[in-house]
């Protein structure tokens, strides 16, 4: 290979390769004695090579919005500055077509707008250069069609290379036969092309190429090969010395072995440069045991790089089986009369402490290195040693494996077949699509199991009394038609979601759904109007639904704070993000004089619904009994003689003076008579029967609006059938749950399993996948539009929110599996009589009687113990379904450490399953919580009135 070292030297693009390899400022090439560089562009070199720029022009680059700030600033001073000759090297980190494609795709007009300016860049130089100047237009990554990277597909790790110079870099006579060295790198290549030092960190191998001819031309040909090669091997001699002095992660025998082989071909190298007459053949053995150097380093570092602690992996398998396995036996024994607190949770504290705290003594006597993971581990299969020998003596007096393993064997199968696939790239990777299949499947199921057990009866049926029928209070019999049509309809819906589907990489025949891109990607003002209206008419949808539910249960009466905000600032949250929306879609094409307030909109309506959501919040938490209160006086009333027209007569004035004198005097004494006689007024309370489950519906839709503003404004569409989906789901798992009173309240398995898949659905159905390059990077500007400066936390929050909304969303109504069914099997409305009054009041309403509402939650309120025993187990149930995939996903991630497809498939999909728990907990926790204070305030509240009564 002929190296031209040039003058000069430009380097035009993303980012020029050479930035890949971090370092302090000396190890950037450029840094060299004599070196002027000069940088302008993306800001994010001040930090990775601070004072290592005799000149630099530095932008903001982290708004992926912003298509122009930086590109404007770079041209601004590109030219004068080449102009100037004040430089060495000249770097220019364009952003435009980067943004471009993260905001609008590469196929949006915006693109070939940003590529056209580019050329015009790129033509503007090549007529500006000088014949010792080399200009280099490099990328650092592709683009997905999606116009996204950070991934290895084919699309995203292919980048343009492009290298001119006025004078040629190489001869003009092409070679007759060339062979390229296959694993090589081009960044020590690009370095000396550009006359700098191969970058410290770098372990690739230089570009060579084999070129035939006369001996001359082999012999000059052999030199330059063996020269580039040697000053490579050098450096990356003086990485492996450095490395190794501070680690011990290398190889001995191997480093050893490849430092012989370096300095044996090095001592040959010299040997020929004294005398290179007649070293042909010398020469091309030096050239190749350089190259066997330079594989072989690369070969152990990687090796080195990629080992594993079979140990670590163990314990924390062992860690996460232990709280799962405790989960289960918790979970069984909760709801047992007597629930033994302090046996299944204090005495298993104490033998985890007292296993780590021997293990930790062994360790110590034995001076061997302590790791927490494994301690952690032992101290968790210590604690299980109590619940694993109550488990055992239960099962042990009752002879029924049911009381070790409760969970039902259909639902059994269904996890099973839900985690083993787990160990399959192929599964992880169409996981989008089996898991609305098993959710199917259940819901099937489900309606198979109504019909096998006799609930799902004709409806002239279901007022006929059978034999060995339940009591009142037990399910009662459901229409099978009804339940049908739930399970119709919730198949529909969980088609129409998986519409909203985004294709892994992995296949390239899928086409990932189009509606999953913001509408201000889109070409043509009637399509994008349209679906404007298509995703305001969502968003109105889902909140007249929400308002009218909480009509029908007539939680919409009450004068309470919290009812006034549902009534007035659900609305404004729903405009604010209807006005967002249009802002977002059209900013690009307001007027110029507009573009100040169409800024100023995009920061402040954002925040102004993030802000009422929260307003709402703390509503919710200080307020959260809406019930509508009316003091009932219970007097006896005198009924008046229906008298039609003015009295004409002194008879007629007789006859009803009389009788308006005895009303007005029983009203003035009223107070007097009920106070001595009747005694303190009646209180009636209405929509008691619906106080939990209002709450929670209230905290889910003020949860719902600002998730929904960190997704594209198609998703609403998602959004409202995610709630018409889990609307359905309740009413058909509330068929099939059994409500006994007095008695425990458990939550079958299956209802759990189905609650946890749909979660998994919505996770896919919002567009994404458990890899980096699907994660949506744009909801960090959402409300943030000019970035975060120097802020991390905030824009991993809004990140972190818009990838695992679902896991909060169904985390948080979790409990409504409990409260369901409470709600949808009232009890039959009793009658209750009105106190008598005189003989006239009963001629005229004879034995007036009034329907009360029905007990529905306040059931649950009854019997607080059975109550809080659920709830617990519920929460376990949950937290044992998610355990048992974060386990299996851990289990294949270090089973199959060794595939081609860990780092690609398995590593991430663990890493999401595992923040996805973490968020599942917290969103569980918050609402158990939820369910908590609103049954302290009902207390309270119970409280308050008796004393009031009492007064």
């Amino acid at each position: 290979m002929a190296l031209v070292p040039p003058g000069r030297s430009l380097g035009l693009g993303r980012t020029p390769l050479w930035c890949q390899v971090p370092g302090s400022a000396t190890a950037f090439p450029g840094a060299a004695p004599g070196k002027r560089v000069v940088f302008m562009g993306d800001d994010t070199w001040k930090d990775l090579f601070p004072g290592a720029f005799s000149q630099a022009f530095f932008f903001p680059s982290f708004n992926v919005k912003d298509l122009h700030t930086v590109d404007n600033g770079i041209l601004e001073h590109l030219y004068p500055t080449m102009d100037s000759g004040e430089w060495d090297v000249l770097i220019a980190h364009f952003l435009g077509v980067d943004h471009c494609g993260h905001k609008h795709g590469p196929h949006h007009p915006e693109m070939a707008k940003k590529l056209s300016q580019m050329d015009q860049v790129i033509q503007g130089l090549v007529e500006r250069l000088e014949n010792d100047t080399l200009l280099v237009v490099a990328g650092d990554h592709g683009m997905t069609m999606n116009g996204d990277h950070g991934g290895d597909s084919e699309l995203e790790v292919s980048a343009a290379l492009f290298l001119y110079s006025p004078t040629a870099l190489f001869r003009s006579t092409p070679p007759e036969k060339p062979e390229v060295i296959p694993q090589v790198s081009l960044v020590p290549t690009l370095a000396l092309l550009l006359g700098l030092p191969i970058p410290f960190g770098n372990i690739g191998e230089v570009l060579v190429e084999v070129f035939s001819g006369n001996e001359d031309s082999q012999l000059h040909s052999a030199l330059a090969q063996a020269s580039a090669i040697h000053l490579n091997a050098q450096q990356v001699s003086r990485y492996l010395h450095t490395y190794s002095t501070a680690t011990q992660d290398l190889q001995v025998k191997e480093l050893h072995r490849l430092q012989s082989l370096f300095s044996k071909a090095s001592a040959d190298y010299q040997r020929i440069l004294q005398s290179p007459q007649g070293a042909e053949a010398t020469l091309q053995a030096v050239i190749a045991e350089l190259q066997q150097f330079l594989r072989g380093a690369r070969a152990m570092c990687i090796q080195s790089w990629a080992r594993f602690s079979l140990v670590r992996m163990a314990g924390g398998a062992a860690l996460l089986a232990a709280a799962c396995f405790l989960c289960l036996l918790a979970s069984q024994q909760a709801t047992l009369p007597g629930f033994p607190f302090y046996s299944l949770f204090l005495i298993p504290v104490s033998w985890g402490l007292a296993g780590a705290i021997v293990y930790a003594g062994v360790l110590a006597t034995t001076k061997l290195k302590l790791d927490p993971v494994v301690l952690g581990a032992v101290a968790a299969l210590g604690s299980l040693l109590p619940c694993l020998w109550n488990a055992w003596a239960g099962w042990r007096a009752r002879k029924h494996l049911a009381t070790l393993l409760p969970i039902p064997g259909p639902v059994l199968l269904l996890l099973l077949i839900r985690l083993a696939p787990f160990f399959s790239d192929s599964f992880v990777i169409a996981e989008a699509r089996a898991t609305p299949f098993l959710l199917g499947s259940l819901i099937l199921l489900l309606v198979a199991r109504l019909h096998w057990e006799g609930q799902l009866l004709p409806s002239k049926l279901l007022t006929v009394p059978r034999l060995g029928s339940l009591t009142p209070t037990g399910p009662p019999r459901h229409n099978g038609v009804h339940a049908l049509a739930l399970a119709v309809g919730l198949l529909i819906c969980l088609r129409l979601a998986g519409l909203f589907h985004r294709c892994p990489e992995e296949t390239p025949v899928c086409r990932s759904s189009p509606w999953l891109s913001p509408l201000a990607s889109m070409v043509g003002g009637r399509a994008k109007n349209l679906w404007y209206g298509a995703c305001v008419g969502a968003l109105v949808a889902l909140l007249a639904s929400v308002r009218l539910w909480l009509r029908c249960y007539g939680n919409l009466k009450s004068p309470e704070p919290l009812v006034l905000f549902v009534r007035w600032g659900l609305p404004v949250m729903a405009l604010g993000t209807a006005a967002y929306w249009a802002l977002a879609s059209g900013a690009d094409e307001a007027p110029p004089r507009l573009q100040a307030l169409v800024a100023g909109a995009s920061v402040m309506l954002p925040r102004a619904v993030a802000g009422l959501a929260v307003s709402g919040l703390m509503l919710l938490l200080w307020r959260p009994v809406t019930v509508l209160v009316k003091a009932e006086v219970s007097t006896p009333r005198t009924v008046l003689a229906p008298f039609s027209g003015p009295p004409t007569s002194q008879a007629d004035l007789e006859y009803v003076v009389p009788q308006i004198y005895r009303h007005m005097q029983e009203v003035f004494q009223g107070q007097l008579e009920r106070t001595k006689s009747l005694g303190p007024p009646t209180v009636a309370a209405y929509q008691l029967g619906s106080i939990y489950s209002a709450a929670m519906v209230t905290a889910l839709t003020l949860l719902a609006f600002p998730l929904l503003l960190l997704h594209a404004e198609r998703i609403s569409l998602v959004f409202l059938l995610l709630f018409l989906q889990s609307f359905l789901l309740l009413h058909l798992l509330a068929a099939g749950i059994p409500v006994t009173n007095p008695g425990p309240f458990i939550v079958p398995w299956q209802a759990v399993s189905a609650w946890s898949l749909m979660a998994a659905h919505m996770f896919y159905s919002t567009g994404h996948q458990p890899v980096f390059p699907a994660i949506h990077w744009h909801a960090a500007f959402v409300g943030f539009p000019e970035g975060h400066g120097s802020s991390t936390w905030l824009p991993a929050l809004l990140v972190g929110a818009n990838t695992f909304a679902s896991h909060l969303l169904f985390a948080v109504g979790c409990p409504l599996l409990l409260l369901w069914p409470f709600l949808c099997k009232s009890q039959r409305p009793q009658k209750r009589r009105q106190p008598p009054g005189n003989e006239a009041e009963a001629r005229v309403k004879p034995e007036e009687e009034e329907e009360e509402e029905p007990l529905m939650e306040m059931r649950l309120w009854d019997a607080p113990h059975h109550f809080s025993a659920a709830l617990l187990q519920l929460g376990l149930k949950y937290l044992f379904v998610l355990g048992t995939q974060i386990l299996a996903c851990a289990l294949a991630a270090s089973i199959l450490r060794r595939h081609l497809m860990v780092w690609k498939v398995f590593a991430p999909k663990f890493i999401f399953e595992a923040v996805g728990f973490i968020v599942s907990s917290v969103g569980l926790l918050l609402g158990i919580a939820l369910v908590m204070r609103v049954d302290g305030a009902v207390s309270s509240w119970f409280r308050q009135l008796v004393l009031a009564q009492q007064r």
